[in-house]
């Protein structure tokens, strides 16, 4: 993957924004004090958790590593938009654990009485990303809007099509009119990897994740906008001891290693 560098980005953002954004009313989940140890001997038995589409390579790690530690436990993984995972959970889809990209999309199943405390346990950054090269000489947001250029967003309902429109409003910049708007990031990506766009604007995690297929340019930190990720179990769920070990495990295990491992930030500074 080729990108510039982003340490100072990263640096300032956080300074800026890493306070507010876990400034929410969140609260510490009783199961948050579990110790590790103690969190994986629940860890057994079917698990259903839906998870947002830019938590995909981190998730599936955590999945590779829990298969090793506990071989009870059965854990499958639906990925979408958050927006879609809401829609699904609420239509009587069984989920026990709920990772969102934003904290709207929680706060509809906690307005719901659907899902236990929720925790804040991830934080994530845009990027441009544009084909290798940089063929079109993207240089910033700006750029996006220039005649020649096909961009792919988001659709306005998903967290990362909302956080790219947040960023553009920040740089001054008019509503952006890209060709299409997706339902999930993974579908931004595939857009400009298939050649279907000239760059989109996703998640730092989801550049790294895309390799040499893409190349990275950084939003500066006055514009760009800090994706928060709560998670938190099913009130519903068929085997809730192991839904609060899994969120434990992501708030305080060997989630965060993978998390940080993906491209995410932590979710305290």
């Amino acid at each position: 993957m080729q990108r510039v560098s982003r340490r100072a980005l990263i640096a300032a953002v956080l300074i800026a924004l890493v306070a507010s954004a876990c400034g929410s009313s969140s609260k510490p989940a009783a199961s948050n004090t579990t110790t590790t140890q103690g969190s994986s001997s629940a860890l057994k038995g079917s698990l259903n958790v839906f998870a947002a589409a830019s938590l995909t390579e981190a998730f599936n790690s955590v999945k590779s590593q829990l298969a090793t530690s506990n071989p009870d436990l059965d854990l499958t993984l639906n990925y979408g938009g958050s927006q879609t995972l809401v829609t699904q959970i609420t239509q009587g889809q069984p989920a026990d654990v709920f990772a969102s990209a934003d904290q709207k999309n929680m706060q509809k199943l906690v307005d719901k009485g659907l899902v236990e405390t929720p925790q804040v346990f991830a934080h994530n950054l845009l990027e441009i990303a544009v084909a290798p090269g940089n063929p079109k000489h993207i240089a910033g947001l700006a750029d996006l809007e220039k005649p020649g250029v096909t961009l792919v967003l988001g659709d306005e309902s998903v967290p990362v099509g909302k956080y790219a429109r947040q960023a553009f409003t920040k740089a001054g910049l008019p509503e952006p009119k890209p060709a299409s708007n997706e339902l999930d990031v993974k579908s931004v990506v595939e857009k400009l990897t298939s050649g279907e766009a000239d760059a989109v604007v996703v998640y730092q995690s989801d550049v790294k994740a895309a390799g040499d297929k893409v190349m990275g340019i950084e939003i500066p930190a006055n514009q760009n906008v800090l994706a928060t990720y709560p998670i938190a179990a099913l009130k519903d769920s068929k085997n809730l001891a192991a839904a609060e070990a899994f969120v434990n495990e992501i708030v305080s295990g060997s989630g965060q290693q993978a998390l940080k491992d993906a491209g995410f930030l932590p979710a305290k500074s």
